[in-house]
């Protein structure tokens, strides 16, 4: 044997000797040694982030096509998840209490072979829907009942066309009559009260006789009002309006719901036949209450459905409502019933390639493909003209069984003056139009919805899980993600390196299926346990460590009893930010003005939902992030260690949202609340910003559903989370539920050391 060593069998002997120095290290677990970090291993930078989120926001006039379910069981879970999203969008999700409708149906008016009457009842108490109600003459029999919102014609239900467009629409065909055809609104009506049908032609808010909500508040809103956004009387739009999941197109689909309710109760309507049928505006609220409400049996939305424009009017966007579906797929709510739609020059002008394919499909994955129609007219402008009308008059003929002969044509009709019409007279005088007016409606829509889910507050096991499906649909919606749902996820390293004790990994963590990127550091312990612990920040995953790049006191505290720690840089975080500079407002959407053309002068309109109609708030992008991590974890392996969540300095409502949604794969979490209330959020593009995030108890609401997951928590006590204790309470696990009255430094020392002990 050689007196001296090879080169060769040096190297071996030295890594030998450095192996064997760690594990001697590693055996004596009493000895703690501080990880330093130097600050250039925090950022994990190689190249810019390829995020999804990170394109321009989507809009009103994005694309938006519908992908058919592959089978009827398959839609039946995506039909209840876009209803679910519609009815918490509008506010609906609880139903406001129905009041007693109380209708008043006055000054009669006889037209031979059909009567007209002007009609106002209460929708919600003091807030009135006006029409007029059109019946058959010299009927005995049950009777069809049909129900037409209008659109956006220039002054609704009293509409007329001038008479140099009278000439215009005659000379192509589009009416048959001058005199009948000035109103093509009265037309259809008076049409479908021929053929023997009930119609109950309704004011969209603003217009004719409903001017409760005035026509500028409801269709061309731009400016926020301080005034309007109080406390305690807050009006619409206002980000307190926002929060709790109150809007105009809320107030109109229950009224709609409620002129079904309406031409229901009259006796000699059928309610097995009822149609709702209308045009433009008048055909999104036709889409919207057919896909929620399983009354109506035949469906006409025209000139609305397609993959294109999605209704540019305030009156027809909620937060949350087209944030990844659209139009197509609302029409597709209503199959496999018989539905006609129609398409003209104009947003639908595509629809018989882009759209109507796909509906058609979807039919016939539902045993229907003969029940949906469309009428391709692309040589007439927007309209709901004598062509469509005559289109509609022969589906409901087909399928409300009346044997009338084909074709159906129009007659001609002396049309009512707008006198005639009118709801309001000195013997029927017009309600309270007042601001105050405005803000008490909301409020008793607030305290109406208040008391339902108060009411709901559980007080055993049972009445727990019917609490969690009704706060939990909200909040999934709200939210818009959970971890029911597996995902496919990717891993990339980016840096890794070893301080004593610590393995230090930089790496990004991409979420295949809904094309993110989550920057991630991990700080795992050479003599690691199966505890991993997410710890969140308002500063990212810069937040595990000191100016000095040393874990900070509480983390270190978990590393030295071999917790593997995970900081995350949340969208519009560290990674995600090119000056380094936290954000203090969001991305809005630009509305543009006018349907067509993209020279049209483009705006800012403070109205939300024309960006979180279409978008998640970075709030909800944050809580995704989050659950991408917990979910990567979950599902590589980790089924069987302990995930833990902190969420302190500023992080708290993150941690106890994403915590709700993480569907039992937390083990526990410690949160600082800092007392933060959605509700006081003043800004509608503060990064805090969350539609309908008051609307389900708040913060407190969030809190209750991570029920019974063991909590710590800063920031509250039991009177302030009283819904919290409650729910806990009822779940059996009033003892998991820990409030702490630490501050400062102490917060994050004695949440730590309460983890470490469960």
């Amino acid at each position: 044997m050689s007196k001296f060593l090879s080169d060769h069998e040096t190297r071996i002997w030295l890594i030998f000797c450095l192996i064997l120095f760690i594990v001697l290290q590693s055996s004596f677990p009493g000895i703690s040694q501080t990880t330093s970090v130097k600050a250039e291993n925090v950022s994990t930078k190689t190249e810019p982030l390829s995020d999804s989120r990170l394109e321009p926001l989507r809009h009103v006039n994005s694309y938006f096509p519908f992908t058919p379910s592959a089978s009827p069981e398959e839609w039946a879970t995506r039909a209840r998840q876009v209803r679910q999203r519609i009815l918490v969008s509008l506010g609906l999700w609880p139903m406001p209490t129905q009041h007693p409708l109380e209708p008043i149906i006055h000054g009669r008016i006889v037209r031979g072979d059909y009567t007209v009457e002007n009609v106002y009842f209460q929708s919600m108490p003091g807030f009135y829907v006006t029409g007029n109600l059109y019946r058959p003459v010299g009927k005995t029999e049950k009777l069809p009942g049909v129900i037409c919102p209008h659109g956006h014609w220039s002054d609704g239900r009293f509409h007329e066309e001038s008479n140099a467009n009278m000439i215009s629409l005659v000379a192509a065909g589009a009416e048959q009559y001058y005199e009948g055809g000035r109103s093509p609104l009265q037309a259809r009506c008076v049409g479908l009260a021929r053929m023997g049908c009930v119609v109950f032609h309704y004011d969209m808010l603003g217009y004719a006789d409903s001017k409760q909500l005035s026509l500028d508040l409801v269709h061309r809103f731009a400016k926020q009002m301080r005034e309007m956004n109080t406390p305690e009387n807050w009006g619409l739009f206002s980000p307190r309006a926002e929060t709790h999941a109150q809007s105009v197109m809320g107030l109109q689909t229950f009224n709609s719901i409620r002129a079904l309710d309406f031409i229901i109760s009259l006796p000699e309507v059928d309610p097995a036949r009822i149609a709702v049928t209308g045009a433009s505006g008048g055909g999104t609220q036709t889409m919207i209450l057919c896909g929620i409400d399983s009354r109506p049996a035949l469906s006409f939305p025209a000139v609305m459905p397609s993959t294109a424009m999605q209704g540019g009017c305030t009156c027809e966007n909620a937060c949350g409502l087209r944030v990844g579906t659209g139009n197509m797929e609302f029409a597709a709510l209503f199959a496999p019933k018989p539905q006609g739609i129609t398409a003209a020059d104009d947003w639908t002008i595509e629809l018989a390639s882009k759209g109507f394919p796909e509906l058609q499909t979807h039919y016939r994955i539902l045993g229907a493909p003969d029940n949906v129609i469309l009428l391709n007219r692309t040589d007439f402008q927007h309209n709901y003209n004598a062509v469509s009308r005559n289109a509609m008059y022969r589906l409901a003929n087909k399928h409300f069984g009346l044997g009338l002969e084909e074709p159906i044509e129009e007659q001609d009709y002396q049309r009512l003056t707008e006198a005639q019409m009118s709801v309001w007279d000195s013997e029927h005088p017009a309600p309270d139009n007042s601001v105050d007016f405005e803000r008490g409606l909301l409020r008793w829509w607030h305290e109406d919805s208040e008391a339902q889910l108060s009411a709901a507050t559980p007080n055993d096991v049972d009445s727990w899980k019917l609490f969690q499906e009704l706060y939990g649909i909200g909040l999934d919606v709200i939210i818009g993600r959970n971890l029911s749902e597996k995902r496919q996820f990717e891993w990339e390293p980016i840096n890794i390196r070893q301080d004593n004790h610590t393995l230090v990994s930089t790496a990004r963590l991409h979420n295949i299926t809904e094309s993110e990127v989550v920057p991630v550091m991990e700080l795992k312990p050479v003599r690691n346990s199966d505890h991993i612990v997410i710890w969140l920040d308002r500063n990212g995953a810069a937040g595990l460590l000191d100016k000095a790049g040393v874990p900070i006191a509480p983390v270190q505290a978990l590393l030295d009893k071999g917790t593997t720690v995970y900081g995350v840089d949340l969208f519009y975080q560290g990674e995600f930010l090119e000056d380094g500079k936290p954000i203090t407002r969001t991305r809005q959407v630009e509305f543009k003005i006018g349907i067509s053309s993209p020279r049209k002068m483009r705006v800012m309109r403070d109205a939300a939902a024309y960006t979180f109609g279409y978008n998640y708030s970075v709030f909800s992008q944050r809580v995704h992030d989050v659950l991408s991590l917990v979910g990567y974890l979950y599902e590589m392996g980790h089924q069987e260690s302990r995930i833990d969540l902190v969420g302190l300095a500023g992080a708290g409502h993150w941690a106890a949202a994403a915590l709700a949604q993480s569907k039992g794969k937390v083990h526990a979490a410690a949160i600082d609340s800092t007392r933060f209330r959605f509700s006081n959020v003043e800004d509608l593009f503060h990064p805090d910003f969350l539609p309908g995030g008051a609307k389900y108890g708040d913060l407190p609401g969030m809190i209750a559903l991570t029920a019974p997951t063991p909590m710590w928590i800063a920031g509250e006590d039991s009177d302030s989370s009283r819904l919290a204790v409650q729910v806990y309470e009822a779940a059996g696990a009033g003892d998991r539920l820990h409030f702490s009255a630490a501050t400062g430094d102490d917060i994050g020392q004695e949440s730590v050391s309460w983890l470490l002990d469960q």
